[in-house]
Order: C-alpha cells, then structure tokens, then sequence
C-alpha cells in the first residue's frame, strides 16, 4: 500500500499541519480523527489494515488528517470562546488548505467523502453539511451530532452553526440543500453496545427525513460497541457494499 506523509504551515491554523495519504487512484475518503488524537491514529488502530484492499484495488485514496480538538473542545484551561474560534479556523484549514491539496492529488471531479468515528462522526458530517459545494458525503460512525455535548454549557454562533442538531432544522437555503440533497453518500452508522449512542444516529436521521435529504441509517447490534473493532467492521463494509 503507497503511503505518503507531508505537512504544511496553515496560514488559518498559524501552525504546520500534518497529512497521510494511501493510494494511488479511486475516490477520496477524508478521515478526521477521534477526541484529541491525530492523523496516524486510524493506521495505529488498524482501521487502514481494515480497508486496505480498497485501497490497493484503487477503489479509494485516503486522506488522514490532524484534529485539533486538544487545542479547542477536548482543552479544559482554554476560555470557550477561543474552543469555539478555534474550531472555526479548523474547518477553515479543511476547506481552504486540505480540499485543494486533495484536488491536486486527485481531480478537480473526483469525489470526496468525509468519514470519521466518534467525535470524528460529528466532525465529518458537519463539514460536509456546511460546505456541499466542496465534498461529496459522509461516512459517520458512532457520531454524536450535537456539539453542546462537547462544549461544557457553552454556547454561541460558532457553537450554533457547528452543530448539525441546531443548524440544520433552520436551514432554508435552497441552493444548500439541493446540493446536499444531491448526495447518495449520507451513512449515518451506530452500534448498539457500551457507550454507543444510537438515538443521537436517529435523531440526526429524523431532521435529515424532516428536510426531504436522503440519508441511510443504520444501527448495528449490542455487540458493536463505541470501540475500533466495531469501526474496522463498518468501514471496509460500506466501501465494499457502497462505493
């Protein structure tokens, strides 16, 4: 499997930014980490090892970046509203620095996917749901999609509108919503085992449904718990059955 790391100072992190890139050819799935960790974490965990023959096949060229949630949500010394400015240069990295990147590594036609697990589910749908325009879909696995679950009681604008369970019930924009109405790569995915959260899958589901957004939602068993063997299952399934 080609594997290739490089980084680059982020003029809207003021920081160097780290990527991982697996491939050669196929559709780009954007992976946004976990919590607080960092772009290696899915290859550490195995998840890449999971999806390798996608990958060796060209079916998918993957891109693994960075989070910066130890610098905003996950850092308790920091005062909310700078968690909450931070958060918002971070999406303005992705949009500005990581999809560009992803376009001269791919095609300006090639579609990209978001796909995260855990805080990472809330992470990649959020971005897609704000910039339709830019990316193509999501994979979210063992999401949470309010983000006030993160916040500590905070909550502000930037909080609001990085919030799929408060944005998107009061998103009018017609041209938004037909371009996410355009994606057949909404995958909303939850096990039902220790610390999953299935009623936050279907909640979001429920205002997607309310929208006229077509979505699939899809609840695994009690044996599928907020862990990486279950997302080392999820993943290499809905690339194969999916894509």
């Amino acid at each position: 499997m080609n594997r290739q790391l490089t980084s680059w100072f982020s003029p809207s992190l003021q920081k160097e930014m780290p990527l991982a890139v697996y491939g050669h050819y196929g559709f780009a799935l954007l992976l946004i980490p976990t919590a607080a960790a960092d772009y290696l974490e899915y290859e550490r965990f195995q998840l890449l090892d999971s999806i390798r023959p996608y990958i060796e096949s060209g079916k998918v060229k993957v891109f693994s970046i960075d989070s910066i949630n130890n610098e905003s949500w996950m850092n308790n010394s920091m005062d909310p509203r700078h968690k909450s400015v931070r958060h918002q240069q971070w999406n303005q990295y992705v949009y500005s620095d990581v999809i560009p990147f992803i376009k001269t590594q791919t095609s300006e036609d090639t579609a990209i996917i978001t796909s995260g697990a855990s805080f990472g589910a809330l992470h990649s749908a959020n971005l897609f749901f704000k910039r339709p325009d830019l990316i193509n879909g999501c994979i979210a696995m063992s999401g949470v999609y309010d983000l006030t679950e993160y916040t500590k009681g905070y909550f502000d604008e930037d909080v609001y509108y990085n919030s799929p369970c408060h944005y998107l019930p009061n998103l009018t924009d017609h041209g938004i919503l037909e371009q996410i109405r355009k994606s057949s790569h909404i995958h909303i995915l939850s096990g039902s085992g220790d610390y999953e959260d299935p009623d936050a899958a279907r909640r979001l589901s429920g205002i997607l449904y309310n929208k006229g957004i077509w979505y699939e939602l899809d609840i695994w068993g009690k044996d599928m718990t907020h862990d990486w063997p279950t997302w080392r299952a999820m993943l290499p399934h809905y690339l194969a059955s999916r894509f």
